[in-house]
């Protein structure tokens, strides 16, 4: 017990009292903040109120609105097996280039075979000379027969008359008069015959028309052998060409690849019909993309739409029902860009369009 404080009474009350508080130092009220916000708050309220007065009805907008651009599904002209193919998704191709080619061998065939029907119209029409030319030796000839046996008959009737020739020689004379004249009837049509076989050709070749046939058919079997190589129309970019398979059967007129022109350009917007009341042709626009959010271009109002988009849908909404809802309709209005893309414009983007109503527009 040594150890025990020897006044306890005086621990018991040093540490029964308090410390001392020390109060915080509180900075100086800013006098000067509840007046400015008194005065800025109004201030900034009546400013929005301001703008959205100012601008209201200015503008109108919508994001049912998607990228446009031309594009053409190529086909062949001509039926036959793909022999070769020289482009793949999404390559870039030039007015020109080949696409791909159909097997020409049956074509070209078929071309050594118009090739020889031509020369053996042409050989026929020169037989048709060589027979017009013999048709009119053989007028002459009947021409000739003919004054003979007229000279006869008329010998034999001049001695009938006198009682020197017998009525078996007088008939005689009268019958070959009949059989010259027959020949001659002959030669005359067969002349005419291979005349109108010469000459029935039309156009302004004036070739017979034996030979403009063959013609004809020899060119077409030329274009075909032509259009075995399918060539792009225009230049663009390659899309949907899995149907171009070396081997595969190639049908008339079924598409085989599409070719999207990218070098033009537009916007397809949908815009609510209470939105046209203003709206006019040559209206400044402004247009966003989805798919690049720093990209802002400008366009104008090019043409808006003659329908709805539910006059040229498959299964037009047919109105005229007891349990009938009125929907407000969509108008295609087409946006032109009027400026050039930083980015690559893709058929199909999602966009968003603001047209400028203040500008009548009417370019």
């Amino acid at each position: 017990m040594a150890d025990a404080d020897p006044n306890p009474s005086f621990a018991k009350r040093a540490s029964a009292e308090p410390a001392p508080l020390i109060e915080p130092k509180t900075a100086a009220p800013r006098r000067w903040l509840r007046p400015a916000l008194l005065v800025s708050v109004p201030l900034i309220v009546l400013a929005v109120a301001a703008y959205f007065w100012l601008t209201a009805g200015r503008f109108v907008s919508t994001d049912n609105a998607y990228v446009n651009q031309d594009k053409v599904s190529v086909s062949a002209d001509v039926a036959g097996r793909i022999v070769q193919v020289n482009v793949q998704e999404n390559q870039p191709v030039k007015a020109g280039d080949l696409l791909f080619r159909i097997d020409p061998e049956p074509y070209r065939i078929a071309l050594e075979q118009d090739d020889a029907a031509l020369a053996a119209a042409r050989v026929q029409v020169s037989t048709l000379a060589t027979d017009t030319g013999s048709a009119a030796a053989d007028i002459a000839s009947a021409n000739a027969d003919v004054s003979l046996a007229q000279a006869t008959y008329d010998r034999q009737a001049a001695l009938m008359k006198r009682g020197f020739t017998t009525r078996a020689s007088f008939d005689a004379a009268a019958h070959e008069v009949a059989a010259a004249k027959a020949r001659l009837a002959t030669a005359n049509a067969s002349a005419a015959k291979a005349r109108s076989q010469l000459g029935s050709g039309t156009g302004s070749s004036g070739a017979p028309a034996a030979i403009q046939a063959a013609m004809a058919q020899r060119d077409k079997a030329a274009l075909d052998l032509k259009r075995t190589s399918v060539f792009a129309p225009y230049s663009g970019t390659i899309s949907q060409s899995s149907r171009l398979q070396v081997g595969q059967m190639m049908i008339t007129g079924l598409p085989a690849v599409s070719i999207v022109k990218s070098n033009r350009s537009w916007v397809e917007a949908n815009f609510k019909e209470t939105d046209l009341n203003k709206m006019r042709v040559g209206q400044p626009a402004e247009v966003t993309f989805d798919a690049y959010k720093s990209v802002k271009l400008k366009g104008h109002v090019e043409s808006i739409g003659a329908g709805t988009g539910s006059q040229f849908s498959v299964l037009p909404a047919q109105n005229a029902t007891g349990n009938w809802v009125k929907v407000t309709q969509r108008v295609p209005v087409r946006i032109a860009i009027d400026e050039a893309s930083p980015r690559q414009l893709i058929a199909g983007l999602s966009v968003n369009v603001t047209v400028d109503l203040r500008d009548h527009g009417n370019r």
